[in-house]
């Protein structure tokens, strides 16, 4: 590829909202997106086919580390 694809660095809420990667036992289906600390909701950003969808997502916002919630 010639020109890669530029990810945009995107903003969230880091004192109301957690980095979590959700993941199904059953099917092994990866989502990454955002937990709200206080209501619980959990607000979906993309699926997670590979370690670079994760590095991606990782990047575009900014993220060091996440965890798994199953």
């Amino acid at each position: 590829m010639l020109f890669g694809k530029k990810i945009q660095k995107k903003i969230y809420d880091k004192e109301k909202e957690q980095p979590i990667l959700r993941c199904s036992i059953c099917t092994g289906e990866q989502v990454a997106g955002f937990k709200d600390i206080s209501t619980g909701r959990f607000e979906e950003i993309m699926l997670i086919r590979n370690e670079q969808d994760l590095a991606d997502f990782m990047k575009m916002y900014g993220i060091t580390t996440i965890t798994k919630e199953y």
